[in-house]
């Protein structure tokens, strides 16, 4: 079946094969692109040129990438698929049907075993899982999940981070209130449930009240990584875009390597004492030092400019003395979740959607902690969406 996703999978052709990165861009007019490329550090690319036009009605950023592959979830076939390119058309090359299901975050059990969890599409209160053999796209196991469902002013659950250490399953997940039909709040608790893994059935539950919704949808954006001891950190994120509980702060918790509860002695308040804003989105540098995305709400008058006004900007964390090194410096940038950061070789590159400077890809250099311009991403682009290595 032809689909008209503009995705490919270890392609050969070289007008858009065999590159290293890729780039989802969102262009003006509500025009969506996908371009490939071997560099970061330099250049020029127009979308509309050099790029793949993708069908907005089929296509969303929230796709995983993996070994030139890319997986998405097909919600008008029912279907999770993976994508080639075939004699210069786009293909979907498999499929593995999943009814009643949306995606709200996925992990790598192994090479080739993908993990995806998620809620049923009818109440969005069931926890699911769905584990699956990417390289043969067959269905290895699906399961309903022993996590409690919402109730009492509760309508629906939150799935933020999924982690595996060794025989245990780690799911963070919180509770959303309806507020209106195009509104909700959050609950003031996050959960973590502990499951034995393979066998997927509920161990304990851990809760904690310093703050609320553990991670996000890790299909649009990064909230979580582990660190070079396997200790576990993840971000909560409930500013207005994300939890609406602006009331509480945004933090970063850990679960160290050897434990299967969150640290109570660590907490690293972002929005309260180190930064004063909420943030949204963390990416691990290595050396116990990451990178958040902060908004800046006296930019900003709400959630209908969020997206469009320049307001985010870029800070460098010490986790280990939990303490701000420095804002980078960088342009304000625009859009409220992206997947913007790759770190490769001892450089982070970090996409920026500058109003006044255009959207180009930043290097930062870790060593020196120089900043300079790479990449530019010109023509139609109005948002770049997202940037993903193609190989790891």
């Amino acid at each position: 079946m032809l689909f008209c996703f503009g995705l490919s999978c270890k392609r050969k052709t070289a007008a858009i094969g065999g590159k290293k990165y890729s780039i989802y861009i969102l262009g003006k007019d509500g025009r969506e692109y996908l371009v490939e490329t071997n560099t970061l550090d330099s250049g020029k690319i127009l979308p509309e040129r050099q790029g793949i036009l993708l069908d907005p009605a089929e296509t969303d950023r929230d796709i995983i990438v993996k070994d030139g592959c890319y997986y998405h979830l097909n919600r008008k076939t029912k279907s999770f698929a993976k994508y080639s390119l075939q004699e210069n058309q786009i293909k979907e090359t498999a499929s593995v049907p999943l009814k009643d299901f949306a995606i709200e975050n996925y992990y790598w059990i192994g090479q080739d075993s993908l993990l995806l969890v998620g809620l049923d599409t009818e109440n969005f209160s069931q926890v699911r899982s769905v584990l699956i053999q990417s390289d043969k796209m067959t269905l290895i196991k699906a399961a309903d999940l022993d996590i409690p469902r919402p109730s009492g002013v509760f309508n629906s659950t939150f799935v933020g981070f999924v982690e595996r250490k060794e025989k245990e399953l780690f799911i963070g997940y919180t509770y959303h209130q309806r507020l209106s039909p195009s509104n909700y709040t959050t609950s003031d608790t996050m959960y973590v449930a502990v499951l034995k893994y393979p066998e997927l059935t509920l161990l304990k539950i851990d809760k904690d009240m310093r703050s609320t919704y553990p991670g996000g949808t890790n299909l649009i954006q990064s909230y979580s990584f582990e660190d070079e001891q396997r200790n576990f950190y993840f971000m909560t994120c409930p500013g207005i875009a994300l939890g609406n509980r602006p009331d509480l702060p945004t933090a970063i918790f850990r679960i160290k390597a050897a434990d299967d509860t969150l640290d109570k002695n660590y907490f690293l308040d972002i929005s309260g004492s180190v930064i004063g804003n909420h943030a949204y989105g963390i990416w691990y540098l290595g050396g116990q030092k990451a990178i958040i995305r902060s908004e800046r709400k006296d930019l900003f008058k709400g959630l209908s400019d969020h997206y469009s006004t320049a307001h985010f900007e870029f800070y460098l964390l010490d986790l280990a003395s939990k303490r701000v090194i420095r804002k980078l410096d960088l342009p304000l940038d625009k859009g409220t979740r992206r997947e913007c950061v790759i770190v490769k070789n001892g450089v982070a590159y970090i996409a920026v959607n500058s109003t006044k400077e255009g959207n180009f890809i930043w290097l930062y250099d870790l060593a020196t902690g120089t900043l300079k311009k790479g990449l530019e991403l010109a023509g139609d682009t109005d948002f770049i969406m997202r940037i993903d290595q193609l190989n790891l």
